[in-house]
């Protein structure tokens, strides 16, 4: 591998299975966007990524996999989510509503109750989303 500059993570939910499926999504050219809370990157005190950025795609074993390269960056209410972010999240959803109800079920998890620091998080049509396009730009050696 070259040497370059070390390239913010890219960390699509928790280490696990998950978080497998995701990376593998993206690899596979299925996932091309996916959202997040504006609550997070308040929470972790952490700007939007601009358009153009480069992050380092980290599989559950903490591995650089591939660099992405975001193509659009948008806030959006929840409630205004539309079919296309659901389809083009890779993850097999036909419907917002079963979009919605997967991304609902993960925010208000434990996990990200906790990462949230508000043990009684819950989201609704006007809770802010933050959407992001992306393309993978190199893919990166992977052990065998």
């Amino acid at each position: 591998m070259e040497n370059r500059e070390p390239l913010k993570p890219l960390l699509l939910a928790f280490p696990g299975s998950l978080r497998d499926r995701l990376v593998a999504a993206v690899l596979s050219g299925e996932k091309v966007s996916t959202s997040g809370l504006l609550a997070e990157y308040e929470a972790e005190r952490e700007e939007l990524p601009p358009v153009g950025e480069r992050s380092a795609l980290i599989d559950s074993d903490g591995r650089e996999v591939a660099v992405v390269e975001l193509t659009d960056v948008r806030v959006l209410p929840l409630g205004s989510i539309g079919l296309r972010h659901a389809l083009d999240e890779g993850e097999g959803y036909t419907s917002v509503a079963g979009w919605r109800a997967a991304h609902e079920a993960f925010w208000h998890s434990e996990e990200m109750r906790e990462a949230l620091g508000d043990p009684a998080f819950t989201v609704d049509d006007g809770t802010m989303i933050v959407v992001e396009r992306f393309r993978v730009a190199e893919l990166l050696d992977r052990p065998q």
